[in-house]
């Protein structure tokens, strides 16, 4: 008699766990930004002559700060690179893994170096000391220990500790990453300040944003030109002055001379005063309805003045002229609008 087998009982999915509250979650973050929010507060009380030296080492730094730091170090050193170099201070970062493999030559004798490590062991930054010191480029630390390797071999050592990091094993970096950030921040800005950066330096390192388009973008760049702009003659009639308006779009037709220097303008409030008055359209000159001595831009004046003269003026158009006075282009909201600068 063959025995049968016995079917092999399946095991037992484990019941899935269960979801966290939201009140729970909402806790969870909190306690995560009040330990950051601590850690980064804590760093106020720490600055002393050491910030003050490594501010004025990167101020009298004559070729670049060379960022460096490993792992998330390496992540925040990435960023305050960037705002070092979108501020005036030239800057680039440095991966010690490539630089201890043929990179390290980037680093010259009229550099700085800004080396992130909260151990102060990391074993690429170090490999890296014996060449800046065989350069004697000024080497400032930002590492949690004060005793590490790092810190003694530095020129500066900046102290980021935090006592514990956000992650509740104590382990991912998290507010120690959001400390040395914010050194980071703090030595940027003060050099900033320090080298009297202005909006406009700015700009410069930002032309494709809001910033640079606010402040450097001129209205010859934007305004309109030739056979779009909107002009008729002081003799016209003013319903040849309304057709004028409503071809060109603009919202507002230019008055002007034989020469085509602007006399003044006609606009929506205009037609408006002159339909209060019951005008004739037909026998009316625009001479006779039109804003003289109106308010007009320059070529070369920035966008954002003519924002400026418009929002002042409570006016959405402006005639641009030459020294003149004669018409060269035409600019309105839109055309500001579409260009970024409001």
């Amino acid at each position: 008699m063959t025995s049968q087998s016995q079917p092999t009982a399946r095991p037992v999915p484990a019941p899935p766990p269960a979801q966290p509250s939201p009140d729970g979650l909402i806790a969870r973050g909190r306690r995560v930004l009040a330990t950051e929010a601590e850690a980064v507060a804590a760093l106020e009380h720490r600055l002393g002559r050491d910030f003050a030296e490594a501010c004025r080492l990167l101020l009298s730094c004559e070729g670049r700060i060379v960022v460096t730091g490993m792992g998330k170090s390496g992540h925040v050193g990435g960023k305050i690179a960037a705002t070092l170099a979108s501020t005036g201070s030239p800057s680039f970062f440095l991966h010690p893994a490539e630089a201890i493999h043929g990179d390290i030559g980037m680093i010259t004798p009229r550099d700085v170096v800004l080396a992130l490590s909260n151990s102060g062991e990391t074993d690429e930054l170090l490999k890296l000391l014996p060449v800046i010191k065989r350069l004697a480029v000024p080497l400032i630390a930002l590492t949690g220990s004060g005793t590490s390797t790092l810190a003694r071999h530095a020129t500066v050592a900046l102290d980021v500790s935090v006592p514990a990091e956000a992650c509740p094993l104590n382990l991912a970096p998290t507010a120690s990453t959001t400390a040395a950030l914010a050194m980071g921040d703090a030595l940027a800005v003060a050099v900033l300040e320090a080298r009297g950066f202005t909006e406009e330096d700015f700009a410069r390192s930002h032309p494709g944003g809001s910033l640079g388009r606010r402040l450097l973008l001129h209205v010859d760049e934007v305004m309109r030109r030739g056979a779009d702009l909107p002009e008729v003659g002081p003799d016209t009639p003013l319903s040849g002055g309304l057709l004028e308006m409503s071809r060109k779009g603009l919202g507002m037709t230019t008055v002007v001379d034989e020469s085509r220097r602007v006399l003044g303008v006609f606009t929506d409030g205009d037609l408006r005063r002159a339909l209060d008055r019951q005008v004739d359209l037909h026998a009316t000159r625009m001479r006779e309805v039109m804003t003289a001595g109106c308010k007009v831009a320059r070529p070369r004046m920035l966008a954002a003045e003519a924002v400026h003269i418009m929002d002042e003026s409570r006016i959405t158009a402006l005639p641009v002229v030459d020294a003149d006075g004669v018409l060269v282009g035409a600019i309105n909201v839109h055309d500001l609008l579409r260009a970024g600068v409001m």
